[in-house]
């Protein structure tokens, strides 16, 4: 199920076969910058965190489990969670060989949080490393930042948290 923003779906048992059901972080910073971390192998790719949400785990237990392996702190509180899940394919020559052609994109549901610690708090060699540079940035500069498959992802959740980071 689509709506408007083509991209969305809605409810829980709006994921699309095919797409791996993930989660994303919106961790806001008291300034309302936004956290976002460098992936390694794509030095131009900056993004927020995100990650699989794992069997038996809920959206909300795997978002948790996210800000500690990929941002290294649990100094967060949520704020909201989004409305419907957010979908987007991943282009094939991009998708891990992990995912041996089981999955085509991901749907992802995101969650703003507001970061209650310090820069010191952060620590992205936590964890196997995800990032290996981060730092806090306007979210009017977050699309600009991610990969252009991811875009449509990043414009629905910046129109969805608009008022946390405006």
């Amino acid at each position: 199920m689509t709506n408007e923003l083509g991209g969305i779906a809605s409810g829980t048992g709006g994921i699309p076969k095919f797409y791996r059901p993930n989660v994303g972080l919106m961790l806001i910073a008291a300034d309302r910058r936004v956290f976002v971390g460098r992936r390694p192998n794509a030095p131009d790719a900056w993004q927020m965190p995100q990650g699989g949400v794992d069997r038996g785990e809920t959206p909300v237990e795997a978002a948790c489990r996210e800000l500690g392996e990929e941002v290294g702190t649990t100094r967060a509180l949520l704020l909201r969670e989004s409305t419907g899940w957010i979908t987007y394919e991943v282009p094939e020559a991009a998708r891990p060989a992990s995912w041996k052609g089981g999955w085509h994109g991901q749907a992802q549901k995101w969650f703003a949080l507001a970061f209650i610690g310090t820069d010191d708090d952060i620590d992205i060699d936590a964890h196997e490393r995800e990032f290996d540079a981060w730092k806090w940035t306007p979210a009017r500069e977050l699309v600009e930042f991610i990969v252009p498959f991811k875009r449509i992802v990043y414009e629905a959740v910046l129109k969805e948290f608009a008022d946390l980071v405006s």
